[in-house]
């Protein structure tokens, strides 16, 4: 492994709230990065990275077809939209927190250039 790069140069995500379970859909922009994605962005790296709003459990789903994965962070809302006092009850706007997850880079990876 070489160069090490934030998640949102790879993918892109997608969050929603059901009570107090969190889910985001983390989708690649490119399939070759699925795999590359799958051996790093695990349950036990994003339950980390999460681990300050309590969250007690995460579940990764693959989508290897769609070249995505749904992970569901359970007690990641302060309580859920009608309990909790923060500004983002619903969670919309943690799908980019998990986008700052670094990814490591194979030597040779060729990432597109474009602007993310």
């Amino acid at each position: 492994m070489s160069d090490s790069l934030p998640l949102h140069r790879l993918a892109h995500a997608r969050a929603g709230d059901k009570g107090n379970r969190l889910n985001i859909a983390l989708i690649c922009y490119r399939p070759e990065s699925y795999a590359l994605l799958a051996e790093q962005v695990s349950e036990t790296r994003v339950a980390g990275l999460f681990a300050d709003r309590g969250v007690t459990e995460v579940r990764r789903y693959d989508l290897p077809n769609l070249h995505a994965f749904n992970f569901v962070l359970d007690h990641a809302l302060d309580g859920g939209v009608n309990a909790s006092l923060g500004l983002d009850g619903h969670g919309k706007t943690l799908s980019f927190l998990l986008l700052t997850l670094p990814v490591r880079l194979p030597a040779g990876f060729a990432l597109h250039t474009e602007q993310r």
